[in-house]
């Protein structure tokens, strides 16, 4: 019997995460690296593996995660959102209990995209808001 995959596609800022995960002992590439080398930062890591550690299903799934775009903490907020959604997935027999992953997870606020995104430049301005430094004379 071949083993069931789950996915779940994240997005934040400008990056873009396509997730898998398996049945397996807990295992997450990234691009296909391991996470550890993929991400300098270890709070990095930590961000990405807090839906699994919510749900209890750390060492359950392996995960696969291919992403692009934007730097590491919006690559690692889509990661996240990518790996809730499949954990969703997996899940949809017991979404109305209350201990559903969804009951879960919608708690602890990852089920929500996150829409912060960089705010464009506006015309006469150096930034978004930053304006030319004032000059009496």
């Amino acid at each position: 019997m071949a083993k069931r995959v789950f996915t779940g596609t994240g997005r934040r800022k400008s990056s873009i995460a396509q997730v898998k995960m398996v049945p397996g002992k807990g295992k997450i590439t990234v691009n296909g690296v391991d996470v550890r080398e993929f991400f300098p930062y270890e709070t990095n890591v930590m961000d990405l593996k807090q839906p699994l550690v919510a749900t209890n299903t750390e060492e359950s799934f392996d995960i696969e995660a291919k992403v692009n775009g934007g730097g590491f903490t919006g690559q690692t907020g889509a990661i996240r959102l990518g790996i809730t959604r499949a954990l969703l997935e997996y899940d949809k027999e017991n979404e109305g209990s209350e201990n559903s992953f969804r009951t879960i997870l919608k708690r602890a606020g990852f089920v929500t995209r996150d829409p912060r995104a960089k705010e464009r430049k506006k015309p006469g301005l150096k930034a978004a808001r930053r304006a030319p430094q004032f000059s009496k004379r």
